[in-house]
């Protein structure tokens, strides 16, 4: 057990977790009895009954999140259950309140029955003003995800969207260091769960909707070889970016897709990438690795590999990726906006807003540090926007 365990486990133990509610209004007298309570609070009852839009002035719905596991991908340590999943969930609790002023709450749910999930949202959704759908492994989430989109308030998985707006960011900004453009890029990803292949989605709709004329190819790999079209083990999702990805159907490993590759995005396990496929890559590669706690392949190594941009998800290297960076300021957009939706127009400006933070981007420096709170406001801003731009708003 490292040193950041045990202290970790006496924190929550002496504190009993990490949340607590707070009334924010004082009970000091009878008058403030009657107003917060009965008498006076059966008129607010009744001003909602009568307008239900209503509910989001009068209540903590305007600014209140849902943050919702059923404890099947925890971290990277697999299905722990409802019960485990809980430090993690009041964790995104605490980032949301210190990072974005809003009130999350964890609701980790005893099923992983993708129905009974969805029912059991839909049965709580009155309180919230916005979804955040955690640490549910793939493909459930995806399906969760998709029928929740029509409950009129902001349904979000971050374990997907979040890392992909944080590594869109980041290779963003790396390509300004590296001196390469979006367009001509081959871009390799290990691993085809969740979170790749929302990264994958995210900057392929770059393409679609404006952001940019065109992007370059994209390749995906699993642990079976190279996603292509002529493979018959695919899941839907990945047989769907199968159609639009791997534009020649090359097949093989990540060592025959990595060669000549511009950038390598890694969302799988450790070790798995060596120098010489570093040096296979074109002149001056980017290498975001992203696995946890030890990536595909350590920073020193690949850059003396010839690595121009190398990024992780530790906090102990240069540019750690990570969705704190996101996901407070995306709901606080989404909220302050009054979105039904958050779309991939949403997701794009939250992107752009997050890199432009790095005034000048080096190889050190591609992407904030997570501890940087005026990101959380920043992000916001061009989220709300954009949803009042694209009509994703009430």
């Amino acid at each position: 057990m490292s040193e950041y365990d045990r202290k970790s486990i006496d924190m929550h133990e002496e504190m009993h977790g990490k949340l607590a509610v707070q009334s924010k209004f004082p009970l000091t007298t009878r008058e403030d009895l009657s107003t917060a309570y009965t008498p006076g609070v059966a008129a607010v009852c009744t001003e909602i009954h009568q307008n239900p839009e209503r509910v989001f002035d009068l209540t903590i719905k305007k600014n209140t999140v849902a943050i919702v596991s059923d404890g099947s991908a925890v971290l990277g340590l697999g299905n722990l259950g409802a019960e485990a999943s809980i430090p993690v969930m009041e964790g995104k609790a605490v980032l949301f309140k210190s990072f974005a002023d809003i009130d999350a709450f964890p609701i980790c749910v005893a099923t992983q029955d993708v129905d009974e999930i969805e029912r059991t949202v839909r049965a709580i959704a009155p309180v919230f003003g916005g979804i955040n759908l955690e640490d549910i492994s793939a493909p459930r989430c995806f399906e969760i995800e998709e029928r929740l989109q029509d409950l009129g308030i902001p349904v979000f998985h971050d374990d997907q969207h979040g890392t992909a707006i944080v590594v869109h960011a980041a290779l963003l900004n790396a390509l300004k260091v590296a001196g390469k453009d979006l367009a001509d890029c081959k871009i390799v990803f290990n691993g085809s769960g969740a979170s790749a292949i929302a990264c994958a989605k995210l900057i392929l709709s770059a393409g679609t909707i404006g952001r940019t004329s065109k992007v370059g190819d994209l390749i995906l790999c699993d642990s079976k070889g190279i996603v292509h079209r002529g493979r018959t083990d695919l899941n839907p999702y990945k047989q769907q970016l199968a159609e639009v990805t791997n534009r020649d159907n090359v097949s093989g490993n990540l060592a025959d897709a990595m060669r000549d590759a511009d950038v390598f995005i890694g969302l799988s396990l450790a070790d798995l990438v060596t120098q010489d496929m570093v040096r296979s890559m074109k002149p001056h590669p980017i290498i975001l690795a992203m696995a946890n706690p030890n990536p595909e392949i350590m920073p020193h190594l690949a850059h003396e590999a010839g690595a121009a941009v190398v990024g992780t998800g530790r906090s102990d290297f240069p540019n750690q990726i990570n969705n704190v960076l996101a996901f407070p300021g995306i709901f606080r957009g989404a909220l302050d906006a009054n979105a039904r939706v958050i779309n991939d127009e949403m997701k794009l400006a939250a992107a752009e807003a997050l890199a432009a933070q790095v005034i000048e981007p080096s190889p050190d420096r591609i992407i904030p540090e997570p501890l940087e709170k005026n990101v959380a406001e920043h992000i916001g801003v061009a989220v709300a926007e954009t949803a009042r731009k694209t009509g994703a708003c009430r």
